[in-house]
């Protein structure tokens, strides 16, 4: 159920992490929650949560830069109209959708609302990701997450919204999890990929390389600690991609750029071996939340990989 409305201590502005172009539907039903007349909020069938429904509710309004990104006029307009009281319902409610690609006037200007909102005004800011907003926005704002996306729809948004071309809007999709913000920032951000790339590259090296090779791996890996979770993980993903490839299912690997690899590597193993190796990942990690010595859970991990001497 929707608590926003019985809780008078929240925050008056909401961010919503939101994978679609817009999770419209979700986000109305907060709309209605506010200034539902029914029993149980939102009850869908009162005149105030139809006319929200219907957008025609005078107190609700939303700002989805249809026609662009929304601009500091927009916010300078929403500024004016919120010192009213609300016409007709309990609160004044205002959507800004989006907001990852409004303006930084927008919103530079928006932060004086959101220090001191009037009493009558909810804000709910959409963006595809917390993280695309300014920190000094975000940390005014109480942060409501909803559900990842169909990889499809990732890899649309991706093609159509931002102009990546398919095949790596297609590995981004996959790779994202459905977090829509995350594959936006990967995008942007030729790091993520090429840091993949390289801890993939460097473990696939690794079934031809001797004890020492791969204790210089476990060595360098170590140097950074911050970044072991993330490369575990990825040798994880790669290694799950291995069973299910293995097992006839290949449409269903997140690591689509490495098909062929992994179809050739799916003749090597045999399923018992590629279990254990998931098994050994997923207990190194697991040690590493332990704080045990990362160079030494990593020097185990790695030279159990097989093909090693």
């Amino acid at each position: 159920g929707m608590s926003v409305a019985q809780d008078e201590r929240a925050p008056r502005e909401d961010i919503v992490d939101e994978p679609v172009a817009i999770h419209i539907d979700q986000i109305g039903a907060f709309a209605q929650a506010l200034n539902c007349t029914g029993d149980d909020p939102p009850c869908g069938e009162c005149p105030a949560c139809r006319k929200i429904a219907r957008r025609t509710h005078p107190d609700v309004r939303l700002l989805d830069g249809q026609e662009g990104a929304i601009k500091i006029d927009h916010i300078r307009a929403l500024q004016r109209e919120a010192a009213l009281s609300p016409y007709e319902g309990r609160w004044r409610v205002y959507i800004l959708a989006g907001m990852e690609q409004a303006t930084h006037e927008a919103c530079n200007c928006l932060l004086k609302t959101l220090e001191e909102p009037a009493s009558q005004v909810k804000l709910i800011l959409t963006a595809l990701e917390a993280d695309l907003l300014l920190p000094t926005i975000v940390s005014r704002c109480q942060l409501i997450h909803l559900n990842p996306l169909p990889p499809a729809q990732v890899q649309q948004a991706l093609q159509e919204r931002w102009g990546v071309e398919e095949e790596r809007a297609r590995l981004l999709a996959r790779l994202s999890g459905g977090r829509m913000g995350w594959a936006v920032l990967a995008h942007q951000n030729g790091a993520v990929l090429a840091r993949r790339k390289q801890w993939l590259d460097r473990m696939l090296a690794m079934a031809e390389e001797g004890r020492v090779g791969r204790l210089d791996v476990a060595h360098r890996l170590s140097r950074t600690p911050d970044q072991v979770p993330e490369v575990l993980n990825l040798w994880l993903s790669w290694w799950r991609d291995l069973l299910l490839v293995k097992e006839g299912c290949p449409e269903a690997v997140t690591n689509v750029d490495q098909e062929t690899v992994l179809r050739e590597r799916a003749q090597r193993y045999s399923l018992q071996q590629i279990r254990e190796i998931i098994r050994a990942i997923q207990g190194t990690a697991r040690q590493l939340e332990q704080n045990v010595n990362p160079r030494l859970a990593l020097e185990v991990l790695l030279l159990r990989l097989p093909g090693a001497e």
